[in-house]
């Protein structure tokens, strides 16, 4: 039976009928269907059921034998499953790339990707394992991804893992689960650039986790190069000999056939015993739409394949294995997963709530001590999200779920808010986290979303002695709670931060840190040139616009890097924002006393331009600590009532002036303000 006839015949069909007719008589006479539900592979095998609607073709036919037969002549054979039982863990190596944000860690993947033959050369491969459109759009690595290779090497043929991970600070948290899948790291340096912060964070991530670390040099044939000197500081840095440093441009491909021989010789295979009971640990998962929720495994011992029952260690629920196989670099499936490697398996589990990183796998019936898992991420900045339309609440929930499958150090908590309706507050590890989420929601689930200004977790210490870690403005304690001493200490978290950046641009870079109230610890010379910081700023002072003010200082050439270190006393105060003396709750903030009336004025100008003129007066305050400290007026939109009123004594058009002020007063008392969604934007912004 050829396609032709089945493309006509349901074409004249689908013209003659409605839908309300079921089509099913006509595909079982004519075509042998019968309407029990398949995999989608049975459905995709079956040449011409792209021309059926949609409505019709989410139910999914099984095909008898005569369709079966005409199927087989007109598909082409599908892979087989990838035998990798061959590869014992000491022909495995699993490494990662660490390095800064932008010293090439995606074109050298790419390179290696190549060299290997998991992608074909051409000129259209660039950054293969950015996959998301955020990644592509910003150019930077958001999500760590993983690839499988085999490569040849002194007549064996080894199985490579590779990792390549974030270069920002702000996803950190994606590098050290990373790494806990793999025995070696390539720590990769731009020799133009030299070290930076995330270079120096990323090494002592690396160094901790007891790993191999391969330094290699990119981008030696840039101008601007200088390997001996990078060499040098990585040596004065890291205490690592200059010999054992390579240098490589992945770009132009130099050197890059050396890469890999180098981590078989240097990285140590995984330990795992494949007679020992199935032990694996989960360290990332995201969600198919088709296969529903995909877990990424580190096998530890054992072997799991297709039709296994494995249990979760974290909630005890059973799950039968629908797949196993490796990314190559998408999802190829394999025979067995066995000890020392690193594979993605499919199963049956519902809810998306089911998959926790961290968590520890084993065969039924053969219990396991669970692994050691993830320190879970602690959220640095919070901020409420609210939909745009209060209809597309339930839409925005099952997407915010998905999303955080994929990112799992996104914490969640429902809210309300008196302005903006019912919403959620999201923790996130830095700002520029919280905005990758917010453009992913809307790019990859079709949401629009309202984000509130970003806060911090402060902790108040009470007079009976217990504490409460805030989250919120709202759950700030009054002013009259503080005076009357039922608060005895106001607290907030602080980090440690490291600053590299040129000699000559100190003196501007310690005015900039001492406006954001940083506590200098020390500093010293990298080489001749660049400079090292570390100090101490509280983390409220960097969510904002501080690594933006950072490179505007240095010309785009200090980098930041920092981690949490603890809370310190402080003295805070909350600000409320009144429109017609109505609080915006969606607007208070949680700042220091000594700036209250920097950001208020600040916060008010904003305000007054984007809140559009109404029929009466609008009155904008900010308040702080029972005191207004910043006030602006948005001038009615007044209609001229004496217009057509011509002669006459003065008194008729004071008559009608007076009555428009009367009707005014009358509007403002009950006149709502709308808030656009650039009011909330602004205050982001500042």
């Amino acid at each position: 039976m050829s396609a032709g006839p089945i493309s006509s015949r349901w074409s004249r069909y689908a013209y003659s009928t409605t839908l309300s007719r079921s089509p099913l008589p006509l595909l079982r006479a004519s075509y042998g269907f019968s309407p029990v539900t398949l995999s989608r592979g049975s459905l995709a095998a079956v040449e011409g059921l792209n021309l059926i609607p949609p409505v019709i073709k989410t139910t999914l036919f099984k095909p008898t034998e005569l369709t079966r037969r005409w199927a087989s002549q007109k598909k082409p054979a599908s892979k087989a499953p990838l035998d990798i039982n061959e590869y014992t863990t000491d022909r495995i190596r699993n490494f990662s790339i660490i390095a800064h944000i932008d010293h090439g860690k995606s074109t050298l993947a790419d390179r290696l990707l190549e060299l290997t033959g998991t992608i074909d050369k051409n000129a259209t491969n660039k950054q293969v394992l950015d996959k998301l459109k955020v990644e592509r759009d910003r150019g930077i690595t958001v999500k760590a991804q993983t690839a499988s290779m085999f490569y040849e090497y002194r007549g064996q043929r080894y199985l490579l893992n590779l990792i390549d991970t974030p270069g920002h600070v702000d996803f950190s948290y994606e590098v050290s689960r990373s790494l806990a899948a793999c025995q070696g790291t390539i720590l990769l340096v731009d020799s133009s650039q030299g070290i930076q912060a995330q270079t120096v964070a990323n090494f002592y991530l690396a160094f901790g986790e007891n790993l191999a670390i391969l330094p290699i040099l990119n981008k030696i044939d840039l101008p601007g190069a200088d390997p001996d000197k990078v060499a040098n500081q990585i040596e004065k840095a890291f205490e690592i000999p200059t010999s054992d440093v390579l240098g490589i441009s992945a770009k132009s491909n130099i050197n890059v056939d050396q890469v890999l021989p180098r981590v078989i010789d240097q990285v140590p295979p995984p330990q795992g015993d494949i007679r020992a009971p199935f032990k694996a640990l989960l360290f990332d998962s995201w969600y198919d739409s088709y296969v529903g929720v995909v877990c990424l495994l580190r096998i530890v011992d054992g072997q799991v394949r297709r039709g296994d029952t494995i249990v979760s260690h974290h909630s005890g629920v059973k799950y039968e294995v629908m797949e196993v196989g490796i990314m190559y670099p998408e999802q190829s499936p394999t025979v067995t997963l066995q000890a020392g490697q690193v594979g993605y398996i499919v199963c049956n589990m519902k809810t998306i709530s089911e998959a926790h990183v961290g968590d520890t796998f084993y065969h039924l019936k053969q219990r396991v001590d669970p692994l050691p898992g993830f320190v879970p991420a602690k959220s640095m900045v919070f901020s409420g999200i609210f939909p745009v339309d209060a209809g597309e609440f339930a839409r925005l929930d099952e997407s915010i779920k998905k999303l955080t499958l994929n990112d799992s150090s996104v914490s969640v908590q429902k809210e309300t808010s008196n302005a903006l309706g019912q919403g959620w507050r999201l923790g996130f590890l830095g700002t520029l986290h919280m905005d990758v989420f917010r453009q992913r929601l809307e790019e990859e689930y079709d949401t629009q979303v309202i984000i509130t200004q970003p806060t911090v977790p402060y902790r108040i210490v009470f007079a009976d002695g217990h504490t409460k870690t805030i989250r919120t403005p709202a759950e700030f304690p009054d002013h009259t709670e503080v005076s009357a001493r039922k608060v005895v200490d106001l607290q907030e978290p602080t980090v440690s931060a490291t600053i590299i950046f040129p000699q000559e641009y100190l003196g501007a870079i310690l005015e900039l840190c001492s406006q954001h109230r940083c506590e200098q610890q020390e500093h010293s010379f990298l080489d001749e040139t660049r400079v090292l910081m570390r100090c101490v700023f509280p983390m409220a002072e960097i969510v904002n616009d501080f690594y933006e003010k950072l490179k505007s200082k240095s010309s785009g050439y200090a980098s930041f890097d920092y981690e949490e270190a603890g809370y310190m006393s402080s003295s805070l105060v909350k600000m409320n924002v009144l429109v017609n003396s109505r609080p915006v709750d969606a607007l208070a903030a949680i700042v220091h006393r000594s700036q209250v009336d920097r950001i208020g004025r600040d916060l008010a100008q904003r305000l007054k331009k984007v809140i559009k003129r109404q029929l009466f007066e609008v009155a904008i305050q900010v308040s702080a600590a029972g005191r207004v400290v910043a006030r602006e007026t948005v001038s009615a939109a007044r209609k001229d009532v004496t217009a057509k009123c011509y002669g006459g004594d003065v008194t008729r058009k004071m008559k009608l002036l007076q009555k428009q002020k009367q009707g005014k007063k009358r509007m403002k008392m009950v006149g709502n303000v709308e808030l656009p969604q650039e009011a909330f934007l602004s205050v982001i912004k500042r």
